[in-house]
């Protein structure tokens, strides 16, 4: 890289926004990639400047939460509700229904499930809950997710569904 006031340099680091530059007159410097006052002299093997894309960083992220266990599982809706609605009705004529995207309404779903499952996991962990305590939570636990089992219609896959403290399949 070159730049007017600092002269030529070699670029140690490339972050999201910004290089690292050695310049031989000013040292280690941090410049924007925004910057329009560095020119490239010598382009790096591989013709690519900037080889971190967010696309990239989002894959990267993405396989060490997975790696983690720390990435809710894929959940799909059923084929037939794809592009369906929910629609609520109000009881009164002069109130206005409200439609909701179905795909949207399954992920609010999906986000009550995985809620319900952390809170489950942190009640199992509670280091100051008595084991008494912790199945009296438990129960509360297994009775939310018996009165959701009304959406299990919405899954694709049967093992996605919500089991209550009833039927076990």
């Amino acid at each position: 890289m070159e730049h007017p006031r600092y002269g030529e340099g070699i670029v140690s680091r490339i972050s999201l926004a910004a290089y690292e530059i050695f310049f031989e007159q000013g040292g280690k410097i941090e410049i924007l990639k925004s910057n329009s006052d560095l020119t490239i002299l010598e382009i790096p093997e591989g013709g690519q400047i900037d080889p971190v894309s967010a696309n990239d960083l989002k894959k990267a992220i993405s396989m060490v939460l997975d790696d983690y266990g720390l990435l809710p599982p894929m959940v799909e809706l059923g084929a037939k509700w794809e592009g369906g609605s929910v629609i609520l009705k109000p009881g009164s004529d002069s109130l206005q229904p409200k439609e909701i995207p179905m795909d949207t309404f399954f992920k609010k779903i999906i986000m009550v499930r995985d809620r319900l499952r952390v809170l489950e996991q942190n009640v199992n962990s509670h280091k100051s809950l008595s084991e008494e305590e912790k199945v009296h939570l438990q129960q509360y636990i297994t009775k939310a997710y018996g009165s959701l089992t009304t959406f299990n219609v919405l899954f694709a896959e049967k093992e996605d569904y919500f089991v209550g403290s009833g039927k076990k399949d």
